[in-house]
């Protein structure tokens, strides 16, 4: 579809509120879901770590406790 302008491009044919409703519905969405995942993503990293440590700490202990015994 070619436009005379770029106004006419703007307007969409008299369409112009539901098209661009719907492309800002669609990148709001998308925008939302890639700041959640970046953020699930964070917070799982920091939940391994956090078991590792314990994990290290747990093997720490039972070395500590067989060499006492």
């Amino acid at each position: 579809m070619q436009f005379e302008s770029f106004a006419d491009f703007l307007n969409m044919g008299g369409y112009a509120f539901y098209v661009w409703l719907s492309f800002g519905v669609t990148f709001l969405a998308m925008g939302i879901i890639a700041i959640q995942s970046f953020s699930k993503h964070r917070d799982l990293l920091k939940q391994v770590v956090v078991e590792k440590e314990r994990k290290a700490r747990i093997k720490k202990a039972r070395q500590q406790q067989q060499d006492n015994t």
